[in-house]
């Protein structure tokens, strides 16, 4: 699949999509560390700035799944939550840029304030606003904690497929309709904060042929899973390998820090964006094999 990243950090969906074997084709960000970051380890994608400037009419109908974090700022408990009348409310871009171009899949993301903010607002407005343009959408309230990770990080996940997409299988399809039995989308719960009960765990019946051989034979670019064991009490920031190379130019270790920890704050857990990626491929499969009727 070719995937297309905007508000993209440092790369937690970039690299959850070269986990998966997928085509990183662009990201798009206006911070010149995350920038080098980005360009540093996918040298062969297109590096866009300030989504704002961008006319992404030309990846009309070429890209399959495009993510973005949109800025969670104006909704974090951790600001002002100005909502829309903050500057860096900036979910109207990433909609323009669906809308562009008109991917099969989006995968948004924000903090789990969005729910709430002036009585859930804008988070029935990003699923009203996809809807409009003619996707299925299901949110998820997914944690780090669901992947093992020994912090909680409670993020809403907006995944929606275009329910005029037919995948080469001959019919249109959209994912479960929200309240429905098939409430879960190949393993991923609705609501994966009751992390006792491994929300993200996949169905082993609904694994398929081209994942589990995957597994067998190829070996990530970087670790999948990594050991949380050392973690918060190893500081994670220029402290062993950080993920992030000591080689890129023109960064004095002080900015390194200081970058580097706002980075990481504000950066996804690929972690789960791999697991929501690796239901969306298996779905897909299951579309391709269905028979015909």
């Amino acid at each position: 699949m070719k995937h297309g990243s905007l508000f993209s950090g440092i790369g937690g969906f970039d690299l959850a999509a070269e986990w998966m074997g997928w085509t990183n084709v662009f990201h798009c960000e206006v911070n010149e560390f995350g920038k080098k970051v980005l360009e540093h380890y996918w040298p062969n994608a297109i590096s866009f700035g300030n989504v704002t400037d961008i006319n992404f009419r030309p990846y009309r109908g070429t890209i399959d799944i495009i993510s973005g974090g949109f800025p969670c700022q104006p909704y974090s408990g951790a600001g002002k939550r100005l909502g829309k009348e903050d500057e860096r409310h900036l979910w109207p871009e990433m909609l323009r840029a669906i809308r562009e171009i008109q991917p099969r899949w989006v995968l948004g993301e924000n903090v789990l304030g969005l729910v709430n903010w002036s009585g859930g607002l804008v988070f029935e407005e990003v699923q009203a606003d996809l809807e409009a343009e003619g996707y299925e959408v299901q949110p998820y309230v997914l944690p780090a904690a669901a992947v093992n990770a020994p912090h909680r990080r409670d993020r809403v996940w907006f995944v929606a497929y275009s329910t005029n997409s037919d995948n080469g299988s001959g019919s249109k399809d959209t994912i479960p309709a929200r309240g429905r039995e098939s409430d879960e989308l190949y393993g991923l719960s609705r609501n994966a904060t009751d992390t006792d009960h491994q929300g993200l765990q996949r169905s082993k019946e609904r694994r398929s042929i081209k994942e589990s051989r995957k597994e067998r034979n190829q070996q990530p670019a970087r670790c999948v899973s990594p050991s949380w064991q050392n973690f918060p009490t190893k500081p994670p920031i220029c402290s062993g390998d950080d993920g992030l190379s000591d080689r890129l130019d023109n960064i004095t270790f002080p900015k390194w820090r200081n970058e580097s920890i706002k980075a990481y704050g504000n950066a996804i857990v690929p972690q789960v964006a791999h697991q929501i990626f690796k239901a969306i491929e298996a779905y897909e499969e299951s579309l391709l094999h269905r028979p015909q009727g």
